[in-house]
């Protein structure tokens, strides 16, 4: 039986903020070490001779430190004791001691005393009280700042472990302005851009199941209603709601497809934009206005999503714009860049300003609008989709003279 390695316990782990401080002490410790070990390194040597002058500034004697041995002897001779000092050095406290000769040759003995140590002074207790001291200064001066930032770190992991328990709707605070910041703010606008899919996808599947039922209804009672010599017009209804179920099911793939941005839809290559928009045209008998100067409008895209596009928009404009559907199709510049602009405008109603960026969402219809009329409300969906997958931007605005214009920028090969 094969078993799977167990995580290791968080509980064996010290926590961040711990190890984050516990770094700070133990390099500040490591610090003041070198700092000490420099100290005494470059610190002046001990004084060693002494020399004596009147007030005329005349040399009148001259000697060495007691505990070193005069030059001239060897290293392990005793130091250097006159007849009348017989006591060993430091007989007379701390502080360097010194045996001076005078030139009338009387030996004298010189002693610099020392104040007497204190407990927090005195060696070697000095140097490791001082690295005791700030060891403490640097852990408690440390830890609020390191809490700090740990503890937004905190807050993000915990953001995260509920937003990963389901709760999509988890966001976390942005506070300050550095990494941890940067982060929660592309955590959060992850997390929104996965609520909106999810809840689209959600929607998606409600309002297909729901569109999915009116053919299939009516296909069901146009079966029971059919007896064994079916009318053409009962035929003619059960072959529209196969047709719209077939159109419906196509759409809701494509969509879906759209959505997975790692989904191959075809090759993007230079495609014929006058080409495509003349078939297309003709197809559903509208006009098609290239301007004074036509020439051949290439774009950049996959061949089968524009031709998609332009004839979802062809299909929007004869159901609601009735008449006078017209195409424009030509090059334009913008911010330095080239794009193919295409038209599609027509004579109907139009749509309130309200409601131009809500005819964009999936299976949302005009008010008024009837299913008689055919589609579902995917045809504006799909063509936003295609053309956001292509770089690109769609817009509804009003028609000068009345009705609405779809226009479409995509980027020019």
């Amino acid at each position: 039986m094969q078993t799977t390695p167990s995580s290791p316990s968080r509980s064996l782990h010290l926590p961040l903020s711990a190890r984050i401080w516990l770094a700070v002490v133990l390099a500040m410790t490591v610090l003041t070490l070198l700092s000490g070990w420099v100290i005494r390194m470059t610190a002046e040597p001990p004084l060693r001779e002494v020399m004596v002058r009147n007030a005329a500034g005349e040399l009148v004697g001259q000697g060495k430190a007691r505990l070193r041995p005069p030059d001239g002897l060897p290293v392990e001779a005793p130091p250097l004791q006159g007849p009348d000092m017989s006591h060993p050095p430091g007989h007379f406290g701390s502080g360097p001691e010194f045996m001076v000769r005078m030139q009338n040759g009387e030996l004298m003995h010189v002693h610099l005393p020392r104040p007497p140590h204190s407990f927090w002074s005195r060696p070697p207790y000095g140097f490791f009280w001082m690295l005791g001291l700030v060891g403490f200064a640097v852990a408690l001066g440390t830890y609020p700042i390191v809490r700090r930032l740990t503890r937004r770190l905190e807050q993000l992991q915990k953001g995260v472990e509920q937003w990963g328990t389901g709760n999509l709707s988890a966001r976390v605070a942005e506070q300050g302005n550095d990494e941890v910041t940067y982060l929660a703010q592309r955590f959060n606008h992850a997390a929104e851009h996965v609520e909106q899919l999810v809840t689209s996808h959600k929607s998606l599947l409600a309002n297909a199941s729901h569109e999915l039922r009116s053919p299939l209804t009516r296909i069901r009672m146009g079966l029971e209603l059919m007896g064994s010599s079916p009318s053409p017009a009962m035929k003619a209804e059960i072959s529209r709601s196969v047709g719209e179920l077939d159109q419906l099911i196509d759409e809701i793939l494509l969509a879906s497809r759209l959505d997975a941005k790692q989904s191959d839809l075809g090759t993007v290559e230079p495609v014929d934009m006058t080409g495509l928009a003349s078939e297309e045209c003709a197809r559903v008998d509208a006009h098609l206005e290239l301007g004074p100067h036509p020439q051949s409008v290439i774009a950049t895209g996959i061949a089968k999503l524009l031709r998609r596009m332009l004839r979802n928009l062809l299909e929007n404009a004869h159901r609601y714009g009735t008449s006078e559907v017209e195409v424009q199709l030509s090059s334009v510049t913008q911010d330095g860049h080239e794009w193919v602009r295409l038209c599609v405008c027509d004579r109907g109603p139009g749509v309130p300003p309200a409601l131009r960026e809500r005819i964009f969402e999936p299976f949302y219809r005009l008010p008024g609008a009837s299913e008689r009329e055919g589609g579902v409300g995917l045809g504006l969906s799909l063509v936003r989709s295609i053309v956001q997958r292509h770089g690109g931007s769609v817009v509804c605005q009003d028609r000068e003279g009345g009705g609405a214009q779809f226009v479409v920028l995509i980027p020019a090969h």
